[in-house]
């Protein structure tokens, strides 16, 4: 069975007001000695004023994968269905080179 981690490798902020306005992301997925991963980044326009703004000091890497998922211009399943799509092709690959000697 594959499973799926996401984490965050960098975030890019507005230096003013803290707001984060580019997430860096990582995908791995591993399903017993095969793994396939997928790097990324997602731009967003922060509002400080917004009753949910979290200032930067206080994110945590939970808040910041729970925006990437949510955002409208991000699909979360699509990225994962390709990592299950590179896993399947290296448990069976399509083309196999040798020679029988």
């Amino acid at each position: 069975m594959t499973t799926f981690n996401w984490t965050i490798a960098q975030l890019e902020r507005n230096p003013e007001n803290g707001g984060v306005i580019t997430v860096h992301w990582r995908a791995d997925a591993t399903d017993g000695e095969y793994t396939a991963g997928s790097y990324g980044t997602a731009g967003f326009t922060p509002d400080p004023e917004a009753p949910n703004f979290i200032p930067f000091e206080q994110l945590t890497e939970v808040d910041v994968i729970g925006w990437l998922h949510a955002s409208e211009d991000f699909d979360k399943e699509q990225i994962e269905t390709s990592l299950q799509g590179q896993i399947d092709t290296l448990k069976n690959p399509p083309v196999v080179a040798g020679v029988p000697w």
